[in-house]
């Protein structure tokens, strides 16, 4: 077996390394101002308002760490994935979902530093404006996926049946750039528990309208995998 990936991993190296370095000067620079015993919010409930606080390693420092776990992640995944080549060849998405959160990160990061040092942020634009463009931006990627085992829907289902994987992707591809642009619009419209609702059912309908009908699929494709039964 060929255990040499040919995907080019420079663009998530390169962004990521920058994001993260610029995090940690973030985090540098807000931990000479903020005092030793200061509470740094570290979320928000949903009238916007900071609901828990946490220490000054966690308010300044847990993005950065996590962001650099995920790089490490995102770097590795490539030589562990037993469906190499369908990956290299959904390397676009795989790139661009990886930038997309690199960048995201950074901005939170951002707004998590300059909140502990005393700036207010609407919260309730801020998080569902860069959680809605990474779902449409997932979206529009999910329909050039290819079966495997780390990136889109993965089902028992999608998983043996290359008919159920290309046409739950193509679903999930519109259900997930539906859901973003809801997710971004919402927030101007309404607030509170009329969010929260709206959000909880986006999320089961996106949850379980592709599990079912990968099912469905799956059982009309004569081609998929039933080996071992």
């Amino acid at each position: 077996m060929n255990t040499e990936s040919s995907m080019n991993l420079k663009p998530i190296v390169y962004v990521g390394f920058t994001a993260i370095t610029l995090m940690f000067i973030l985090s540098a620079y807000g931990w000479m101002y903020v005092p030793a015993d200061q509470k740094i919010p570290v979320h928000w409930g949903l009238n916007g308002q900071p609901d828990r606080y946490g220490s000054k390693f966690e308010g300044l420092l847990s993005i950065p760490l996590v962001s650099s776990f995920l790089l490490a992640l995102f770097l590795a995944i490539p030589w562990l994935e037993p469906r190499r080549l369908n990956l290299e060849r959904s390397q676009k998405a795989y790139k661009a979902i990886a930038i997309a959160l690199f960048l995201f990160m950074l901005v939170l990061q951002g707004v998590m530093v300059f909140s502990a040092l005393g700036h207010r942020f609407d919260m309730n634009q801020i998080v569902p404006t860069g959680v809605g463009l990474l779902f449409v931006l997932i979206g529009n990627y999910m329909g050039k996926m290819r079966s495997n085992f780390f990136m889109g829907i993965r089902t028992p289902w999608t998983l043996s049946s290359d008919l159920s994987w290309n046409k739950t992707h193509r679903l999930g591809g519109k259900l997930f750039t539906g859901f973003g642009a809801l997710v971004m619009i919402l927030p101007w419209l309404a607030g509170g528990s009329a969010l929260f609702g709206v959000l909880i059912a986006g999320i089961v309908v996106v949850v379980l309208v592709p599990i079912v009908y990968s099912y469905v699929i799956w059982k009309s494709d004569p081609d998929k995998q039933t080996a071992g039964r």
